[in-house]
C-alpha cells in the first residue's frame, strides 16, 4: 500500500516520501533519509508532478539507473528541457541534489525569453563556485527570484538541498510557472482552495459550561463559528466539514434524549447549528451511536448536508448502513477571476470500536469493517464518479505505522493511501499539527502525515482545522500543487460569538439551563473531600458506587460477566496548587446536575480494567505514594502528605479492604510510576471477600479513561481495558436520578495504620474543621495561612 504514494503528495509533503517503507528509491534510501537530503530523482518526479507535465510510458529513457516507475517522469523532464543525464546511460537518480542543480532546473521551467545579466551573480561572495556553463541559467534564477542567498552573502551553489528546502523551491517554481507558462500553456488555471473542519464538538454548541452554570470563552461552536466566518473571508473557495461526536457530551445532549427527546421531523440542535453555519458534509463519530440507530436516523433526517459513513454495513443486507461517500460539484474561482467546476470526493469512516462501546445498540444489526481498508476500497469508486480531489473524514485517531485489523486509530494508514488528498481526523481529543511530533513521517510545520495534509482540531470547538491548497487546472485535469494543514484557536480574549449558532440553539440551550438547575436527587448529609487523603470519604464512595452501577449491566453477556467487580475513585478536588477553596463541598439538600462539577471535576469517560490481584496491589502501592514516610522513632511533628503526589493519583479501590503502612518507604515515584524501592510494601492485609487476595485472580476494576490508558503501575499490566463512551459524570447523573435521596456513607474499607508515639500532621482547608464528625483519629490543631489549617492524624 505504501509504495503507491504518489504524485499528488509530492508538493504537499516533500520531506517524507523516501522515508517510507517500499520507497521507489532504495539504493541509498537509508543514508539519504537519515541525512535529510533531497535526491535528483525525487526532485525531478516532484517537479514534473507540480507542473503537470504530460506523462508517457518512459520508453525513450536509456538511463540504466532509472526504473520503470520513475522513467515517465524523467522522460517528461528531458522532453521539457529541464534536465540532462550525467552521461548517456547514467542519470544519477539517487545522487544528492545541489542548490545549483535545483535552481537551474527551476529556471528552465519558467518559459520566458527575458534575458538576465550575469552581473546578478556579483551579489554573492562565492560567485566563483558557480559552474561556468550554468551561469546564465543561475542569473535567470536569481532574476526570477527563485534563488535567494544566505545572510552571510553567499549562495553556496554546491551545497546539498535538504528536503524541507526542496518544498520551498518547488513552491516558488509553481508560482513562476503560472506567470511564464510557455507556448500552449496559457490555459493553465490556479485555484486557492480551503477545507475547514471541526470535530468532537460533543454538544458544546454554546460557549457555556453547564456543569459550572456560566458562560466561557475558550470553547463552543458559537465561538468556532467566528473563526469559520474569518476563514471564509480569507479564501474565495471553501468547504466546511464536521467529523462527528456531535450529539452527546454535555447536559444539552442528555436533555434531547431524556428530558425532551428528539421527535420525528424535529431538527436536533447540534444539526441545526451546523445547518446555520452552512456545513457541506459531516461524517459520523462513535458517540452518534450512543442512543441507538432509530435515534440516529432522526438526527440525520434534519441535516441540510450529506452525513456519511462507509465502513458500517447492515447485518442483514450486507449493504452500507449509511451514505458511504459524496461527490460535491464545487464551483471555484481561479486567481484570474475565472469560474471552474471542481468535483470534490468525500469519504467518511468511524472507529470500529463502536461495536464494543455501543454493542447493546448495534450487535445483530450492523457490522463494522476496518476504516483504512474501507477508504482504500471506496477510493476507485469516488474517482470513477469524477472526483478531482478526495478528502477523508476519519473519526479515528492518528495511530502509527503499525496496522492491526479493525484498529481504531488509523489516520496514519489512510494518509499513506494513493489518492487521498487531505484528512479531517479526530477522536483523540488532541491537536494536529501540534501533538504527535514523534510519529513516523509526521511533518508538523506542513501539517502532513506521509505527505498528506491532516488536521485534528482538538475537541469541543476549541479549534478550527484548515486544509489549504493550491490547485492547478491544465488540459482539463486538476492537480494538487501544494497542500498544508493547520489549526486555529478560538479568541479567548473576546466575547464575540456567531449569532447564527446562538439563534439556532436558543430553545435547546434555555431548556438545558432549566434542566441542570432542577434537582436530580437529594443528599441527607454534606458531600465533602476535606479529608479524602487521610480517611475513607463519602464524596469518593458515591462516585465508585455510580461507576459500578453503570458497568454492571454493560458487562452482562461479555466474557468478563462473572468477574468480581471493583470500583476506583480519588479525591479529585483537594486544595494543593488550586488553593484552599478547591475542595468538594456539596451541602445537604438538593443535588442538581451542575453540582456534579464539584463532585467530579474532569470530563473523563468510564473504563473497565481487567487485571489480577497482584496488579491491584501494585495499583494501590502507586496511590500510597501520596504519603511521606513516617519515622516511628521521631516524636515531633511529621507532615504525612507528599506535595508532589497529585490527589487524583490517590486511587481508593472499593470492593477490597486494605491498610496503608506509611512507616514503609514509597514503592513508586509520584510522577511517572518508576520503581524507587522494589521491596517496599505499604499496602498491608489486602483482602477480597474477607480473605487474602489471590494474586492470580482476575477482577474488573471500574475507573476512567485517563487511568485506563495511562502508565499507572498495576494498570499498565492489565489484560484488557474496556473504554466506554459515557462520561463518569453522566454515570453519576443516571445513578442519582434513580435515588430519591442518597444517604452518604463510607464502608471504611481502608485506613492509614496508626504509628504510636508519633505526631502525624497534615493540612487541609480550615473549613474541614466542621466536617470531622465523630472521627476520633482526626484532631484540629489550628489555622495556618491562606485558608488552610493543621490537623493531626492519631
Amino acid at each position: 500500500m505504501l509504495i503507491m504514494m504518489v504524485l499528488k503528495k509530492a508538493t504537499a509533503g516533500f520531506m517524507v516520501l523516501l522515508l517510507m517503507a517500499g520507497s521507489l528509491f532504495v539504493t541509498r534510501e537509508a543514508e539519504a533519509a537519515q541525512a535529510g537530503k533531497a535526491e535528483r530523482g525525487e526532485f525531478v518526479r516532484q517537479v514534473v508532478t507540480a507542473l503537470g507535465l504530460p506523462l508517457e510510458d518512459g520508453a525513450s529513457i536509456k538511463f540504466k539507473d532509472v526504473d520503470k516507475k520513475l522513467a515517465p517522469y524523467v522522460e517528461a523532464a528531458v522532453k521539457a528541457g529541464l534536465v540532462h543525464g550525467r552521461s548517456a546511460t547514467l542519470f544519477d537518480t539517487n545522487g544528492s541534489l545541489t542548490r545549483e542543480q535545483a535552481f537551474v532546473i527551476s529556471a528552465r521551467a519558467a518559459k520566458t525569453d527575458k534575458k538576465y545579466p550575469m552581473t546578478l551573480l556579483d551579489r554573492f561572495k562565492d560567485k566563483k563556485d558557480f559552474g561556468a556553463s550554468l551561469r546564465p541559467e543561475m542569473a535567470k534564477s536569481i532574476g526570477l527570484g527563485l534563488m535567494k542567498g544566505y545572510s552571510d552573502g553567499t549562495a553556496k551553489p554546491k551545497k546539498a538541498v535538504m528536503k524541507n528546502e526542496m518544498h520551498a523551491i518547488i513552491s516558488r517554481l509553481v508560482q513562476l510557472h503560472a506567470q511564464y507558462p510557455g507556448k500552449g500553456e496559457e490555459g493553465v488555471a490556479t485555484v486557492d482552495f480551503r477545507v475547514m473542519g471541526t470535530t468532537d464538538i460533543h454538544t458544546n454548541l454554546m460557549n457555556y459550561d453547564y456543569y459550572q452554570d456560566k458562560p466561557i470563552q475558550d470553547y463552543g461552536l458559537a465561538k468556532t463559528g467566528v473563526l469559520i466566518d474569518e476563514a471564509r473571508a480569507e479564501v474565495k473557495n471553501t468547504l466546511l466539514f464536521d467529523n462527528g461526536d456531535l450529539i452527546q457530551g454535555t447536559p444539552l445532549g442528555s436533555y434531547k434524549v431524556k428530558e425532551k427527546p428528539l421527535q420525528k421531523g424535529e431538527v436536533h440542535p447540534s444539526v441545526a447549528a451546523l445547518n446555520a453555519l452552512d456545513y457541506d458534509v459531516m461524517s459520523l463519530g462513535n458517540h452518534e451511536f450512543n442512543f441507538g440507530l432509530d435515534y440516529l436516523d432522526k438526527v440525520i433526517a434534519g441535516a441540510d448536508f450529506p452525513i456519511l459513513n462507509a465502513n458500517i454495513y447492515n447485518e442483514s443486507t450486507g449493504e452500507n448502513q449509511f451514505t458511504p461517500y459524496a461527490v460535491l460539484d464545487k464551483k471555484v474561482t481561479d486567481t484570474k477571476g475565472n469560474a471552474h467546476s471542481l468535483k470534490v470526493g468525500v469519504i467518511g469512516v468511524v472507529a470500529p470500536g463502536i461495536m464494543k462501546w455501543d454493542g447493546v445498540h448495534l450487535k445483530g444489526k450492523v457490522r463494522v469493517e476496518d476504516a483504512a481498508d474501507t477508504v482504500e476500497k471506496f477510493l476507485p469508486k469516488v474517482k470513477e464518479e469524477g472526483a478531482d480531489i478526495v478528502f477523508v473524514i476519519a473519526h479515528s485517531g492518528i495511530g502509527d505505522e503499525n496496522h492491526e485489523k479493525n484498529k481504531d486509530d488509523v489516520t496514519w494508514q489512510i494518509s499513506a493511501l494513493d489518492g487521498v488528498d487531505g484528512i479531517l481526523t479526530g477522536h483523540n481529543h488532541a491537536l494536529f499539527p501540534g501533538d504527535f511530533k514523534d510519529v513516523k513521517n509526521v511533518n508538523i510545520a506542513q501539517g502532513t502525515i506521509n505527505g498528506t495534509p491532516v488536521v485534528m482540531p482538538n475537541r469541543f470547538g476549541t479549534h478550527l482545522g484548515l486544509l489549504d491548497y493550491q490547485l492547478q487546472l491544465k488540459n482539463g485535469k486538476w492537480t494538487v500543487v501544494t497542500g498544508k494543514g493547520s489549526v486555529r484557536e478560538v479568541h479567548k480574549d473576546s466575547d464575540a460569538v456567531n449569532q447564527n449558532v446562538v439563534n439556532a440553539v436558543k430553545e435547546a440551550h434555555e431548556g438545558t439551563l432549566s434542566y441542570i438547575r432542577t434537582p436530580v436527587s437529594k443528599t441527607s448529609a454534606p458531600l465533602t473531600s476535606y479529608f479524602g487523603l487521610v480517611r475513607d470519604d463519602s464524596s469518593i464512595q458515591i462516585v465508585t458506587e455510580a461507576q459500578k452501577h453503570y458497568v454492571e449491566e454493560r458487562l452482562k453477556g461479555t466474557e468478563y460477566e462473572k468477574l468480581p467487580l471493583l470500583s476506583a475513585g480519588s479525591p479529585l478536588k483537594f486544595g494543593g496548587r488550586y488553593g484552599s477553596d478547591y475542595y468538594t463541598d456539596i451541602p445537604a439538600g438538593d443535588i442538581t446536575i451542575k453540582n456534579l462539577a464539584d463532585l467530579y471535576v474532569y470530563d473523563n469517560t468510564v473504563a473497565a480494567v481487567i487485571l489480577t490481584g497482584k496488579d491491584i496491589k501494585e495499583w494501590l502501592e502507586m496511590g500510597a505514594g501520596a504519603y511521606r514516610q513516617v519515622d516511628p522513632a521521631e516524636s515531633g511533628e511529621q507532615n504525612i502528605l507528599n506535595g508532589d503526589h497529585r490527589s487524583y493519583n490517590f486511587d481508593v479501590i472499593d470492593g477490597v479492604t486494605y491498610e496503608i503502612d506509611i512507616t514503609e518507604p514509597a514503592k513508586y515515584d509520584s510522577k511517572e510510576g518508576k520503581v524507587l524501592n522494589q521491596d517496599a510494601n505499604r499496602i498491608k492485609n489486602l483482602q477480597y471477600d474477607g480473605k487474602p487476595i489471590d494474586p492470580e485472580q482476575e477482577f474488573a476494576v471500574i475507573t476512567n479513561n485517563y487511568r485506563g490508558s495511562g502508565n499507572f503501575p498495576g494498570v499498565r499490566d492489565a489484560k484488557d481495558v474496556i473504554f466506554y463512551q459515557d462520561e463518569n459524570r453522566e454515570a453519576i447523573i443516571d445513578y442519582l436520578a434513580g435515588l430519591e435521596q442518597i444517604e452518604p456513607f463510607v464502608d471504611n474499607n481502608w485506613f492509614i495504620q496508626p504509628v504510636p508515639g508519633t505526631k502525624m500532621i497534615f493540612e487541609t482547608s480550615v473549613k474541614g474543621k466542621g466536617h470531622i464528625g465523630d472521627d476520633s483519629r482526626i484532631l484540629y490543631l489550628g489555622e495556618t495561612q491562606d485558608g488552610y489549617a493543621k490537623y493531626e492524624l492519631k
